[in-house]
């Protein structure tokens, strides 16, 4: 059996509402309606719906909230380290608004303490990103274990997925961010990430950036509606978007990361190989793919990210 990929980060709540209170959930007040989510169970789940044996290390309790995740992941067929499931943890929530375009913007209820971090022999991949890389105290012990892995046969991946709500200073977040993508082969981020981390520098400008570490072989970049950018050492590609009919935006960015890693991954780019060999036309079909992952979830509600089928049934 092949090793699953290893997702590090946190499983949360979305409480989601429309900015006017007139949400057509039925389980919160107002209209609002509680789902899973967090960005690395959401990664998590859109692997395994895409064919890839996922394990998730994560932190939630046994509450009504916790309850709900774990159904949705175990349900999904993500397998949850030892540890994750925490009966003295109380589960953390993100509430999300939606604006009249169906963007959302959140407030976070949060605590971040992973059980304990290791490598399963084959595993082909792990990632990690978002809040888990920089709450304190579990932002530690996830730059650790990524630096622990500098001379294992396995590909990193990283997607800071910014949160000012969280991180208010720019400056000192990307502080953390490149110490981290330095322990990455591939670091993708988003226009809105670029614009609050590195503002007045162009996606180009900041890919070098990161490629200039000597690990990291590849830096993606969405830009919503309009597709996304991947940039390696040696090659530059820039995918548009199809055009869609958008919900909501919850979980894109997530589907667009799990699409990603499994289009590299049947590429036979993960593992030991860290990329190696990922062409101009091969990193055009893997972003290519990816952005069109992300343009399903975007015609649903919520995190809800395509399976393998789903994908080739709308783009062939």
């Amino acid at each position: 059996m092949t090793a699953p990929v290893l997702v590090v980060g946190e499983a949360l709540v979305d409480i989601v509402s429309s900015g006017n209170g007139n949400g057509s959930g039925r389980n919160g007040k107002n209209g609002s309606k509680a789902t899973p989510g967090g960005s690395p169970a959401n990664v998590a789940v859109g692997l395994a719906r895409l064919g890839l044996p996922t394990e998730l290390v994560t932190r939630f309790g046994t509450d009504p909230y916790g309850d709900q995740l774990g159904a949705h992941l175990f349900g999904n067929g993500v397998q949850l380290s030892p540890g994750s499931v925490d009966p003295t943890f109380r589960t953390s929530t993100a509430t999300a608004t939606l604006d009249a375009a169906g963007v959302a913007s959140y407030r976070f209820d949060i605590t971040w303490e992973p059980p304990a971090l290791s490598l399963r022999r084959g595993c082909p991949a792990v990632h990690t990103g978002s809040i888990a890389t920089v709450l304190e105290p579990g932002a530690a012990a996830i730059r650790t274990f990524l630096a622990s892995l500098a001379d294992q046969p396995v590909t990193v991946t990283l997607d800071p997925n910014a949160r000012p709500t969280i991180t208010p200073d720019p400056e000192s977040t990307w502080t953390a961010v490149r110490e981290l993508a330095a322990s990455a082969d591939l670091v993708k981020l988003s226009d809105e990430d670029c614009e609050f981390l590195r503002p007045g520098m162009s996606p180009d400008e900041i890919a070098a950036e990161l490629l200039s570490v000597d690990r990291t072989r590849c830096v993606v970049i969405t830009r919503g509606g309009e597709g996304a950018i991947g940039i390696s050492r040696s090659a530059r590609v820039e995918v548009t978007a199809p055009a869609i009919k958008v919900v909501d935006t919850v979980g894109a960015g997530d589907s667009f990361m799990s699409a990603l890693i499994a289009g590299l991954q049947a590429r036979g780019l993960l593992g030991e190989v860290r990329l190696e060999g990922l062409d101009e036309q091969t990193l055009h079909d893997v972003v290519d793919y990816a952005v069109k992952a992300a343009a399903i979830t975007c015609t649903r509600h919520g995190a809800d990210p395509p399976t393998a089928a789903e994908h080739t049934a709308t783009w062939g």
